[in-house]
């Protein structure tokens, strides 16, 4: 009991910043006309053969707030919707980077969700991703949009794809329950939650459902205080009693979740690079998260890539794409790193 007081009187230090903000890659574009940008890009469209270097240029050099405004120029000056418009002149992964750049982010979310699921097997690691990451607000655009395209719930696509403690740890991160983060510690609730994690583990049939409510509705501040009470109690790391004691997508699902709640842009890092690594490169949630991430916080993952890979997030990407896609990828990714 001493220790366990230790810990918990010393908890307060070990917390790592959570709010990534300012650590955008793409910034809103400075001298921005939206009409000037509305006309180019209908240039670029009618020009003999496209000019797809035009429309990379202005279109991932703009702020999402931006590119909605060219969006509307552009219907009010050709009444023609931009989106359909570059569909039709662009194609492959080219035409999928533009048109991420264009949808909102809830409809980006619900395409990759419903993308992961289709046809034979399951993308597991898009599906605990975007779950896991999304705030409350973000999950319930994401649920409207999903039933609203595809004329299903996300609920019942899930519990159509996934079995197991995996689903009900799918569906619990739907319902968006996780509290916010907040300053003030209830060193009683870390102490009263670890113990329960450390309880369900030794016993004769462990039913981790019971760890399902605690990771998904605590705050991430709140759990990482946690994570480190219960090393106290178990003699080992959550994510080594995971792999101990579970399998399959159980394991690869409650193993995403913990990494994404104990460090998230070394979470993301790792995502990017399960999508360029081997044979074959993952295009669909590669510019998914580069999209998504820009805006956000992608200069903290493009830091954890570096170091934990040993060369940039930049070099990665110019080897494993090519031509406007890879130009377009660069310009999201904002940089090298040396």
């Amino acid at each position: 009991m001493v220790r366990v007081n230790e810990i918990l009187s010393q908890i307060v230090q070990v917390d790592r910043p959570m709010n990534w903000g300012g650590l955008a890659t793409l910034k809103p574009y400075v001298n921005f006309f939206a009409e000037d940008d509305a006309k180019a890009l209908k240039q670029a469209m009618d020009v003999k053969g496209v000019d797809e270097a035009t429309i990379v240029k202005i279109l991932s050099n703009r702020s999402w707030d931006q590119r909605q405004l060219i969006m509307k120029a552009f219907y009010k000056q050709y009444n023609m919707d931009l989106e359909t418009s570059l569909k039709k002149k662009l194609s492959g992964n080219l035409e999928n980077v533009v048109v991420c750049l264009l949808k909102a982010p809830e409809d980006r979310d619900a395409q990759g969700l419903k993308e992961a699921m289709k046809g034979l097997g399951t993308d597991e690691d898009t599906l605990i991703e975007i779950l896991s990451i999304r705030s409350k607000g973000e999950l319930q655009l994401i649920v409207a949009a999903y039933q609203r395209d595809y004329q299903k719930t996300l609920e019942q696509d899930i519990k159509g794809d996934v079995k197991g403690k995996f689903q009900a740890l799918l569906l619990n991160l739907l319902k968006g329950q996780r509290e916010d983060n907040s300053n003030i510690i209830n060193h009683e609730l870390i102490e009263e939650d670890a113990r329960a994690l450390h309880t369900i583990t030794i016993q004769k049939k462990p039913d981790f459902n019971g760890w399902i409510p605690i990771l998904t509705e605590r705050s991430q501040k709140h759990l990482n205080r946690v994570f480190k009470l219960y090393k106290v109690y178990s003699s080992q790391d959550i994510t080594e009693t995971i792999k101990k004691q579970m399998k399959g997508d159980d394991e690869k699902g409650f193993l995403a979740l913990v990494h994404s709640i104990q460090d998230t842009p070394e979470y993301l890092a790792d995502r990017l690079h399960q999508c360029m690594k081997s044979f074959g490169t993952k295009d669909g949630p590669l510019i998914r998260l580069l999209v998504s991430r820009c805006e956000n916080d992608l200069l903290s993952i493009r830091a954890e890539y570096r170091k934990k890979y040993g060369k940039s997030l930049y070099t990665t990407i110019q080897g494993d794409t090519k031509g406007d896609y890879r130009t377009a990828l660069l310009s999201l990714c904002g940089g090298e790193d040396l």
